[in-house]
């Protein structure tokens, strides 16, 4: 389910920030019947990589990498109600060449979400979604400044609304009050307004004041989520989600877009390949301009969409 500028002389004094990076590896559901009860169940993938360099003419870099993805969910199907609760877990590791080990993915999505049919194919539904990561992100060039860290930033969408699923293979939720909620546990980041939530008040010499930044940002809007499966052949399946949201007192207009795509191959019972991408923007997020370094201002920041793809070859466990 679904999801900023106080820069100038004053952003230097603080940590720089940068907006989440876009999840790669997503399951969107678990699968689902016509069978009364409760079902739980879930995966594990472990995706490695490495590439080793000897005298090598061309030139490169050694690396090695390891990605490791969770699933799980526990599921309940009445006579006229369901119930399911899921979570999805990411974790990434990357060494190149002499430097450290980075990280370089992290998330951490719970979802819960209730629904009551009330006509064929249509049911009443409330769901609940959060997204944060793990463990903390600093600057590759500055080790020292911290980016984005547990809770900080979180996300929160609490939606009442109506679902349409004529098919467990398709889901269209539409939520006319949904509450959004940024949360950003983090006092450093919360006072240059990162990721949204407002900044420090400045004072008579038009100096942040220390711990005066908001660590919460609300906003009440129109959420939108569709969900699509569909298998291709005996061993491949596409899947995609798609989730739309409109502030209703802030430029409407601007409509938040979180769109994540999933292409996954089953070799066999233990072996798996997967392409995802996601595709993100949100017109509160402000992005880096600099990293190609053809800015000059090196805190020049703007909004952008954001995009990631990710391809993993690796062993799975089904549980």
């Amino acid at each position: 389910m679904l999801l900023w500028l106080y820069g100038g002389a004053h952003a230097q004094s603080y940590a720089p920030y940068r907006a989440p990076v876009p999840q790669a590896a997503f399951r969107i559901a678990a699968d689902e019947d016509t069978i009364r009860g409760w079902r739980r169940g879930g995966d594990g993938t472990l995706n490695f990589s490495q590439v080793s360099l000897s005298n090598w003419a061309p030139g490169g870099q050694s690396s090695l990498s390891l990605l490791a993805l969770g699933n799980g969910y526990v599921y309940f199907r009445g006579e006229n109600h369901t119930f399911a609760l899921a979570t999805n877990l990411v974790y990434g590791l990357l060494k190149a060449g002499k430097s450290k080990v980075r990280k370089n993915d992290d998330r951490l999505e719970l979802n819960a979400r209730y629904a009551r049919n009330y006509a064929n194919k249509w049911s009443y539904a409330a769901q609940l979604n959060l997204k944060t990561q793990l463990t903390p992100t600093n600057d590759i060039t500055k080790p020292d400044s911290l980016l984005s860290k547990f809770f900080a930033p979180a996300y929160i969408l609490a939606s009442i609304g109506f679902e349409y699923k004529p098919s467990d293979d398709f889901s269209l939720f539409l939520s006319p009050a949904t509450g959004k909620f940024t949360v950003v546990n983090d006092q450093r980041l919360a006072d240059v307004g990162a990721f949204g939530v407002k900044a420090a008040r400045l004072d008579a010499d038009g100096l942040p004041i220390i711990g005066s930044g908001e660590r919460m940002r609300e906003e009440l809007g129109a959420y939108l989520n569709v969900r699509y499966r569909r298998g291709l052949m005996s061993n491949i399946t596409y899947q995609t989600r798609l989730e739309l949201f409109s502030n209703y007192f802030h430029n409407p207009q601007n409509i938040d877009v979180n769109w994540e795509n999933l292409l996954d191959f089953k070799v066999n019972k233990f072996f798996s390949a997967s392409v995802a991408t996601a595709l993100v923007y949100d017109d509160d997020v402000l992005v880096p301009l600099n990293a190609d370094k053809q800015n000059k201002d090196f805190n020049a920041q703007g909004r952008r969409i954001q995009f990631k793809e990710t391809l993993g070859i690796g062993l799975t466990y089904k549980f």
